[in-house]
Order: structure tokens, then C-alpha cells, then sequence
């Protein structure tokens, strides 16, 4: 057995575009990785799918290439452990075979089944008050009344699908589906089952399934899964998986995380009360606490984490980088007959440079980032997004930069609830994920938050990270305390004074959209 120093992980990071695979040290640092991308399935009603095949294929190819690189002796991986999407179901068989396509967290077909089920003859914000109670009182939360949790979609599926409801033995978060890919065994983490809002968090010492949750919910327990922590060790990992991929068949499989909370620790930010924000398709501003509260009103809770002994919170704002993956290919390189080059490979460093020389405020261009609706600090599943303010002067440029400015906007809005919820200023965030490999987009965000932005090294690595450590902590080889001694800060960007001004404005008149317009959108995208 190699020393700790010479140990290797696999951390799988699969995400809503894609799977990569990293190979890390016990110290989280990566030595190389490997990315495929997965199709998203857009279907009528609200519907997105992906297929759990295309995942697992995409995790083996990813595997097998970065392997192939010799980067490290096979013989030193010691362990395998995955941070996915979060808040998707996975219907499988007993033989672990998946029924259906995975319905992922953008999905918001069971928004009736939930409506239904939270009902009751006195409500608060949509809800039955007794159940509500219930809810927040034990798990924290509710179910979200847009249908997007895994208690909407499982509930979807059992009035849609019945033959597939019979025929389900378990449904799994794809972290837990990947895990059983691995391992053939069933089982979920503590942090990746809670928004099925059936387990009592109250003591992190003791989660487990309730029966008045499970009756709040209409969930039938025996098709859930058995519940671990994140840094369990589920077991070796398969013989025929070891064989094909050339590794050690002692190799182990640690339960992992979803993505929001391997960010967390990859982040580097693992103290009480420090903050970070993660932009990749979603977007999130977090931080570790050492309570459980709710904020039911912003969508805002304190959830179990990786950490044994600690909460983080739970907020997301649907659409971040996605808005610049909206802005290249169905705006500024949609395929269709105006298109009359090859779309520009590197087309987000382009929007980079686009967007430095445009003044702060986009000349007053205001773009409001809620394509796929909104979560916090708004649920509502019907905003949308849309451009502001527009004239006969405004430019391609002004766009561009105003679309980074909108995903900071939205980000301002969740962070003053964030702070009144830890009751403290938070004075510097860290900043991970594939947003924050863009300095303007760094800047734009110290500019808008007020506040000192740390850039961290690799910060695309974060999920990857967060899973190696969770795996390194779980065979005894590391400790979440001493995180912050290997995280490197890149580059630490300050607010510019100058721009207070410009923000203060547009972000009034950021709030004034969405109050002005909901209504409107409700109208417009109200199914049925």
C-alpha cells in the first residue's frame, strides 16, 4: 500500500453538460482531468431529461483517456468518489437498471402533483400550514412548489407512469445511481436525499426517514433508499469495472456529495460563516453554518453537508452560466441559415475582452437572467428572463456585458438574504466554478456585491476537489479543518469605488423588473 503522499483518488464530477473525471492527491490538488459532454432532452410541459447511459458512458470514456495518460501508477487510486447534480430521480429495478430517462433538477412536470399534495384548507405562501410545520420544523425546508425537487418528479412519474412506478425498486440522485453503477449497492447520503424532504435533520448525529414525512409527501419508504454519510466508504468497487479499467479490485467507492456542497469544501471556504459563490450552468452563494434555520420566504435553508458536524446553505439561482451558453448558440452563433462561419472556439474569452471596454452599467442595458424561472430568492417557476432598456444605440457589446452584470444582480438580490441569515457581514467570498476564470466577471461581482472577491486557483476544479477530500477524509487520510492550508487564491479583486454609484441604480431597478413583470409572466407561462 503506498504512503499517504503517493495515494490517488478518482473524483467524478458530472455536471449538466457533462462528466469529467479528475484524478486528485489526498491534498485535493489535481493532477489531470478528462471531459465528455452529455445531451440534455428538452420535452414539452417543462420537461428535461437526460439519459443515466449517456452519464455512465461519459464516465468510463473520461476515466479510460485520463488513465491512458500514465499520470500516475494505477496501483496508487485507492478510492473513487463522485459529486453529480444535485435534486434528479433515477427510477431503477432491482437489478439496478434504470427504468426511464433521469428527470434532472430543471425538470418542472410534477409541479401539479406537488401543489396537490402541499394543499390544505389553511395555507401560507401556497402550503398547508400543518405540514409546513412539519417540514421546516424537521427536514428544514418544503417541497418546492415548482415541482423541481425529487419529490415532484417521483410524484410525476407515479401519476404518469404507473408501470414505472410499479416495476421501481429505488429512485436515486444520480450521485446515488452512479454509486450503485460502481458498487451494485443501493444507498443514499445524508445531504443527497434531503430535498425529498422525508428525513428529520434536526440531529446531524441521527438523520433518518420520518413517517410523517413520508405521509406529508406520499412517498412510499421501501422505494427509497438506505441512508449513509457522505464520507462512509459504501465499498470495493465492482471486479469488472477494476478489470476494465486497470485498477487495484481493493479500490474503494466513498459515498461523495452533490455538487453544492462539494463546491463548498473545493472552494476552500470551510469555516463557519465564509462564504463562496459558484458559477457553472447554476449559480450559488454559500456558506457553512453551525445551526439549522429556514428561510422559508427566500427559498433559503440550512441543510446537511459532507461535514459530520456542520449545516451549509442551500440557495440557487437557475441560470448563471447558462446565460452566456444561451447568448453563444441561440443568439450570437445559432445555427441556422444567417450563420455563415464556424462559431468561434473560444467564444467566452472573446465575450471577456468584449465586455472590459464596455462601461460599468452597459449603458444602462439590464438583463434579467431567469430563463429556466427562478428559485432564490424567489421560487417561480414562470419568470423569464429578457433585456432592458434597450435603443437605437445600444450595441452587441452592451449585451454581452450586460448579461454578466444580470447574473450579478441576481446574485446581489440572494446575498443580502444570505447575510441577514448568518446575521454578519461577510467581507470577502470566495468565487469557484467555471465563472470565475473570467476577471471582468470576478470584477463585475466585487463592483456589484460590495465586497472583495478571492479568485481561487483552478476554480473549475472545485467539485473535483470537494469529492477528493470527502474520499481522502473517509479513509483516515486527511481533515476537513485543514482545507484552507491547501487552497491558493489567485488573484483578489476589490470593489472600484467609482462604480457604487452605476450599481445602486440598476440594481433598484433590477427588483422593479421582476415586481413589474410577474404578473405578466405568470400569464404568459402558466401551463394549461
Amino acid at each position: 500500500m503506498p504512503d499517504s503522499k503517493d495515494k490517488f483518488i478518482l473524483s467524478i464530477d458530472l455536471g449538466t453538460s457533462g462528466s469529467k473525471t479528475a484524478l486528485a492527491n489526498v491534498y485535493g490538488e489535481i493532477i489531470g482531468f478528462d471531459f465528455q459532454g452529455v445531451p440534455l432532452h428538452h420535452l414539452p410541459d417543462g420537461g428535461v431529461e437526460q439519459d443515466p447511459d449517456d452519464w455512465w458512458n461519459a464516465i468510463m470514456s473520461t476515466t479510460k483517456r485520463l488513465l491512458d495518460k500514465e499520470l500516475v501508477p494505477r496501483e496508487n487510486i485507492v478510492a473513487v468518489c463522485a459529486s453529480t447534480q444535485w435534486s434528479g430521480t433515477v427510477p431503477v429495478d432491482k437489478n439496478g437498471k434504470n427504468l426511464m430517462n433521469a428527470i434532472i433538477w430543471m425538470d418542472m412536470r410534477g409541479e401539479k402533483a406537488v401543489r396537490k399534495v402541499v394543499d390544505g384548507p389553511i395555507k401560507v405562501e401556497g402550503y398547508n400550514v400543518r405540514k409546513l410545520y412539519d417540514w421546516i420544523r424537521m427536514t428544514g425546508g418544503a417541497p418546492a412548489l415548482d415541482g423541481k425537487d425529487p419529490v415532484g418528479h417521483i410524484l410525476f412519474i407515479k401519476e404518469n407512469y404507473p408501470e414505472i412506478y410499479r416495476k421501481t425498486y429505488k429512485f436515486l440522485e444520480p450521485k446515488d445511481y452512479i454509486n450503485l453503477r460502481l458498487t451494485g449497492k443501493f444507498a443514499a447520503s445524508f445531504d443527497s436525499i434531503a430535498l425529498h424532504w422525508v428525513t428529520d435533520n434536526r440531529d446531524l448525529k441521527n438523520i433518518h426517514y420520518h413517517k410523517k414525512l413520508l405521509k406529508n409527501t406520499g412517498l412510499e419508504r421501501e422505494k427509497l433508499p438506505n441512508l449513509k454519510r457522505s464520507i462512509d466508504i459504501l465499498g470495493p468497487i465492482k471486479k469488472e469495472i477494476a478489470s476494465e479499467l486497470g485498477l487495484r479490485e481493493d479500490v474503494q467507492v466513498v459515498m461523495g456529495t452533490p455538487d453544492l456542497q462539494a463546491a463548498a469544501l473545493g472552494s476552500g471556504a470551510v469555516d463557519d460563516y465564509a462564504g463562496h459563490i459558484y458559477i457553472g450552468t447554476s449559480s450559488w452563494l454559500s456558506a457553512h453554518v453551525p445551526f439549522k434555520k429556514t428561510d422559508l420566504f427566500h427559498t433559503m435553508a440550512s441543510m446537511p453537508c459532507p461535514i459530520p458536524d456542520k449545516y451549509f446553505i442551500i440557495n440557487e439561482q437557475e441560470t448563471a452560466g447558462a446565460c452566456l451558453t444561451f447568448l453563444k448558440e441561440n443568439i450570437l452563433y445559432h445555427k441556422d441559415e444567417l450563420l455563415r462561419e464556424e462559431a468561434v472556439p473560444d467564444v467566452y474569452k472573446i465575450f471577456d475582452r468584449i465586455a472590459e471596454k464596455v462601461p460599468a452599467g452597459s449603458n444602462k442595458v439590464l438583463f434579467t437572467p431567469w430563463l429556466n424561472g427562478e428559485k432564490t430568492p424567489v421560487e417561480n417557476a414562470y419568470i423569464r428572463a429578457g433585456l432592458h432598456n434597450m435603443s437605437l444605440k445600444s450595441t452587441r457589446e452592451d449585451i454581452i456585458r450586460a448579461v454578466l452584470e444580470g447574473v450579478a444582480f441576481n446574485q446581489r438580490w440572494v446575498f443580502k438574504y444570505v447575510e441577514k441569515f448568518v446575521k454578519r457581514r461577510m467581507d470577502s467570498l470566495h468565487f469557484v466554478g467555471g465563472g470565475a476564470n473570467s476577471r471582468i466577471w470576478c470584477q463585475i461581482h466585487a463592483d456589484v456585491l460590495d465586497r472583495e472577491i478571492k479568485q481561487v486557483k483552478d476554480p473549475i476544479q472545485s467539485n473535483a476537489r470537494g469529492a477528493a477530500y470527502i474520499a481522502a477524509v473517509g479513509l483516515g487520510l486527511f481533515q476537513f479543518k485543514d482545507i484552507h492550508k491547501y487552497i491558493q487564491i489567485k488573484e483578489v479583486f476589490k470593489p472600484n469605488p467609482d462604480n457604487r454609484k452605476i450599481y445602486d441604480e440598476l440594481f433598484e431597478e433590477y427588483l422593479n423588473i421582476y415586481k413589474n413583470n410577474v404578473k405578466m409572466h405568470e400569464r404568459l407561462n402558466r401551463v394549461g
